[in-house]
Protein backbone atom coordinates (compact mmCIF):
# COMPACT_ATOMS: atom_id res chain seq x y z
CA UNK A 1 0.00 0.00 0.00
CA UNK A 2 1.13 3.55 -0.63
CA UNK A 3 2.77 5.70 2.05
CA UNK A 4 0.07 7.72 3.78
CA UNK A 5 2.43 10.05 5.65
CA UNK A 6 0.47 9.46 8.85
CA UNK A 7 -2.71 11.17 7.65
CA UNK A 8 -4.76 11.64 10.86
CA UNK A 9 -7.95 10.95 8.94
CA UNK A 10 -6.86 7.38 8.17
CA UNK A 11 -7.49 4.65 10.74
CA UNK A 12 -6.62 0.96 10.82
CA UNK A 13 -9.18 -1.30 12.51
CA UNK A 14 -7.97 -4.77 13.47
CA UNK A 15 -10.63 -7.37 14.20
CA UNK A 16 -13.85 -7.05 12.18
CA UNK A 17 -16.18 -8.74 14.63
CA UNK A 18 -19.22 -6.93 16.00
CA UNK A 19 -17.28 -4.25 17.90
CA UNK A 20 -14.55 -3.58 15.33
CA UNK A 21 -16.89 -3.59 12.35
CA UNK A 22 -19.26 -1.12 13.99
CA UNK A 23 -16.37 1.27 14.63
CA UNK A 24 -15.02 0.82 11.11
CA UNK A 25 -18.44 1.42 9.55
CA UNK A 26 -18.98 4.55 11.66
CA UNK A 27 -15.54 5.92 10.74
CA UNK A 28 -16.28 5.48 7.04
CA UNK A 29 -19.61 7.27 7.41
CA UNK A 30 -17.75 10.11 9.15
CA UNK A 31 -15.54 10.47 6.09
CA UNK A 32 -12.39 8.64 7.22
CA UNK A 33 -10.40 6.15 5.19
CA UNK A 34 -10.32 2.81 7.00
CA UNK A 35 -8.03 -0.17 6.57
CA UNK A 36 -9.73 -3.24 8.03
CA UNK A 37 -7.67 -6.29 9.00
CA UNK A 38 -8.88 -9.71 10.08
CA UNK A 39 -7.67 -13.30 9.86
CA UNK A 40 -11.15 -14.54 8.97
CA UNK A 41 -11.56 -14.66 5.19
CA UNK A 42 -15.34 -14.58 5.54
CA UNK A 43 -15.25 -11.25 7.42
CA UNK A 44 -12.73 -9.82 4.99
CA UNK A 45 -15.02 -10.67 2.09
CA UNK A 46 -18.07 -9.31 3.92
CA UNK A 47 -16.44 -5.90 4.45
CA UNK A 48 -14.49 -5.69 1.18
CA UNK A 49 -17.00 -3.35 -0.47
CA UNK A 50 -17.79 -1.30 2.61
CA UNK A 51 -14.38 -0.16 3.86
CA UNK A 52 -11.63 1.69 2.02
CA UNK A 53 -9.28 -1.31 2.16
CA UNK A 54 -9.69 -4.75 3.75
CA UNK A 55 -6.87 -7.26 4.16
CA UNK A 56 -6.67 -10.78 5.52
CA UNK A 57 -3.61 -10.97 7.76
CA UNK A 58 -2.19 -12.12 11.08
CA UNK A 59 -2.18 -8.95 13.19
CA UNK A 60 0.44 -10.37 15.58
CA UNK A 61 2.99 -10.65 12.74
CA UNK A 62 5.02 -7.44 12.53
CA UNK A 63 6.34 -8.28 9.04
CA UNK A 64 2.79 -8.77 7.74
CA UNK A 65 1.64 -5.44 9.22
CA UNK A 66 4.66 -3.60 7.79
CA UNK A 67 4.01 -5.09 4.36
CA UNK A 68 0.43 -3.80 4.51
CA UNK A 69 1.71 -0.36 5.57
CA UNK A 70 0.13 -0.23 9.04
CA UNK A 71 3.16 1.67 10.39
CA UNK A 72 2.07 4.66 8.29
CA UNK A 73 -1.18 5.06 10.23
CA UNK A 74 -1.49 7.53 13.09
CA UNK A 75 -4.27 5.60 14.81
CA UNK A 76 -5.22 1.98 15.23
CA UNK A 77 -8.20 0.31 16.84
CA UNK A 78 -7.86 -3.26 18.11
CA UNK A 79 -11.32 -4.78 18.30
CA UNK A 80 -10.18 -8.30 19.23
CA UNK A 81 -11.85 -9.34 22.46
CA UNK A 82 -12.34 -13.06 23.00
CA UNK A 83 -8.79 -14.09 22.05
CA UNK A 84 -6.92 -12.23 24.78
CA UNK A 85 -3.49 -13.44 23.69
CA UNK A 86 -4.06 -12.22 20.12
CA UNK A 87 -5.39 -8.92 21.47
CA UNK A 88 -2.32 -8.30 23.63
CA UNK A 89 0.15 -9.44 20.97
CA UNK A 90 -1.52 -7.22 18.37
CA UNK A 91 -1.22 -4.13 20.59
CA UNK A 92 2.42 -4.99 21.32
CA UNK A 93 3.12 -5.42 17.62
CA UNK A 94 1.50 -2.10 16.75
CA UNK A 95 3.58 -0.37 19.40
CA UNK A 96 6.75 -2.03 18.14
CA UNK A 97 6.22 -0.89 14.55
CA UNK A 98 5.59 2.67 15.69
CA UNK A 99 1.85 3.33 15.51
CA UNK A 100 1.58 6.36 17.85
CA UNK A 101 -2.04 6.09 19.02
CA UNK A 102 -3.59 2.72 19.85
CA UNK A 103 -7.16 2.12 21.02
CA UNK A 104 -7.94 -1.39 22.26
CA UNK A 105 -10.99 -3.27 23.47
CA UNK A 106 -10.71 -5.03 26.84
CA UNK A 107 -13.00 -7.69 28.25
CA UNK A 108 -11.83 -7.33 31.86
CA UNK A 109 -9.86 -4.99 34.10
CA UNK A 110 -6.82 -7.30 34.06
CA UNK A 111 -6.98 -7.51 30.29
CA UNK A 112 -7.13 -3.71 30.13
CA UNK A 113 -4.10 -3.31 32.42
CA UNK A 114 -2.07 -5.64 30.22
CA UNK A 115 -3.12 -3.76 27.08
CA UNK A 116 -2.05 -0.46 28.64
CA UNK A 117 1.25 -1.98 29.79
CA UNK A 118 2.18 -3.18 26.30
CA UNK A 119 1.33 0.04 24.49
CA UNK A 120 -2.37 0.92 24.29
CA UNK A 121 -2.98 4.59 25.08
CA UNK A 122 -6.75 4.13 25.20
CA UNK A 123 -8.46 1.05 26.66
CA UNK A 124 -12.17 0.60 25.95
CA UNK A 125 -14.55 -1.50 28.06
CA UNK A 126 -17.66 -1.56 25.83
CA UNK A 127 -19.61 -4.21 27.74
CA UNK A 128 -19.03 -2.55 31.12
CA UNK A 129 -19.86 0.90 29.78
CA UNK A 130 -23.06 -0.29 28.13
CA UNK A 131 -24.10 -2.25 31.22
CA UNK A 132 -23.65 0.80 33.44
CA UNK A 133 -25.56 3.00 31.00
CA UNK A 134 -28.49 0.60 30.71
CA UNK A 135 -28.63 0.20 34.51
CA UNK A 136 -29.02 3.96 34.89
CA UNK A 137 -31.77 4.03 32.28
CA UNK A 138 -33.65 1.17 33.93
CA UNK A 139 -33.54 2.61 37.44
CA UNK A 140 -34.17 6.29 36.62
CA UNK A 141 -36.48 8.30 34.39
CA UNK A 142 -33.70 9.34 32.03
CA UNK A 143 -34.18 8.64 28.32
CA UNK A 144 -30.47 8.52 27.59
CA UNK A 145 -27.36 8.84 29.71
CA UNK A 146 -23.59 9.26 29.34
CA UNK A 147 -21.32 9.27 32.39
CA UNK A 148 -17.69 10.41 32.33
CA UNK A 149 -14.86 9.18 34.55
CA UNK A 150 -14.85 12.24 36.81
CA UNK A 151 -18.47 11.80 37.92
CA UNK A 152 -19.83 14.21 35.31
CA UNK A 153 -22.85 13.16 33.27
CA UNK A 154 -25.03 14.26 30.37
CA UNK A 155 -28.59 13.02 30.08
CA UNK A 156 -31.69 13.36 27.93
CA UNK A 157 -34.85 13.81 30.01
CA UNK A 158 -38.41 14.98 29.69
CA UNK A 159 -39.14 18.46 30.93
CA UNK A 160 -40.44 18.72 34.51
CA UNK A 161 -44.06 19.87 34.66
CA UNK A 162 -43.11 23.03 36.58
CA UNK A 163 -40.87 24.19 33.71
CA UNK A 164 -43.30 23.78 30.81
CA UNK A 165 -44.20 27.07 29.16
CA UNK A 166 -41.60 29.04 31.11
CA UNK A 167 -38.17 30.31 30.13
CA UNK A 168 -35.09 28.60 31.55
CA UNK A 169 -34.13 31.85 33.25
CA UNK A 170 -37.55 32.09 34.88
CA UNK A 171 -37.77 28.51 36.12
CA UNK A 172 -34.20 28.47 37.49
CA UNK A 173 -33.37 24.78 37.02
CA UNK A 174 -29.66 25.33 37.59
CA UNK A 175 -30.20 27.11 40.91
CA UNK A 176 -32.67 24.46 42.10
CA UNK A 177 -31.05 21.27 40.87
CA UNK A 178 -27.48 22.18 39.96
CA UNK A 179 -27.84 21.02 36.35
CA UNK A 180 -27.15 23.03 33.24
CA UNK A 181 -29.62 22.74 30.38
CA UNK A 182 -27.48 22.37 27.26
CA UNK A 183 -30.27 22.20 24.72
CA UNK A 184 -33.90 21.52 23.89
CA UNK A 185 -35.23 19.08 21.30
CA UNK A 186 -38.83 18.91 20.08
CA UNK A 187 -40.10 16.00 17.98
CA UNK A 188 -39.50 16.76 14.30
CA UNK A 189 -37.49 19.93 15.02
CA UNK A 190 -33.76 20.57 15.04
CA UNK A 191 -31.78 20.58 18.27
CA UNK A 192 -31.70 24.07 19.82
CA UNK A 193 -28.91 25.20 22.12
CA UNK A 194 -30.37 26.51 25.35
CA UNK A 195 -30.36 30.22 26.14
CA UNK A 196 -31.77 31.98 29.23
CA UNK A 197 -34.80 33.08 27.22
CA UNK A 198 -35.49 29.59 25.78
CA UNK A 199 -39.04 28.52 26.60
CA UNK A 200 -39.50 24.89 27.62
CA UNK A 201 -42.14 23.24 25.38
CA UNK A 202 -44.60 20.69 26.74
CA UNK A 203 -43.47 18.02 24.28
CA UNK A 204 -39.79 18.90 24.42
CA UNK A 205 -36.82 16.90 25.66
CA UNK A 206 -34.01 18.52 27.62
CA UNK A 207 -30.31 17.75 27.36
CA UNK A 208 -28.86 18.45 30.80
CA UNK A 209 -25.35 18.26 32.26
CA UNK A 210 -24.04 18.09 35.81
CA UNK A 211 -22.67 15.64 38.31
CA UNK A 212 -24.15 12.17 38.12
CA UNK A 213 -26.09 12.73 41.36
CA UNK A 214 -27.45 16.08 40.19
CA UNK A 215 -28.59 14.67 36.86
CA UNK A 216 -30.26 11.70 38.56
CA UNK A 217 -32.09 13.93 41.05
CA UNK A 218 -33.27 16.19 38.26
CA UNK A 219 -34.48 13.25 36.14
CA UNK A 220 -36.56 12.05 39.09
CA UNK A 221 -38.64 15.24 38.89
CA UNK A 222 -39.60 14.77 35.25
Amino acid sequence: MADRGRDPDNVVVIGLGRFGSQIADSLVRLGHEVLGIDEDARLVQEWADRLTHVVQADSTDSDALRQIGVQEFSRAVVGIGTDIEASVMTVLTLAEIGVPEIWAKAVSVKHGKILAAVGAQHVIYPEAAMGDRVAHLITTRMLDFIEFEDGFAIAKTRAPREAVGRSLQDVGLRARYGVTVVGVKRPGDDFVYARPETVVPSDGLLIVAGTTDQVQRFAATT
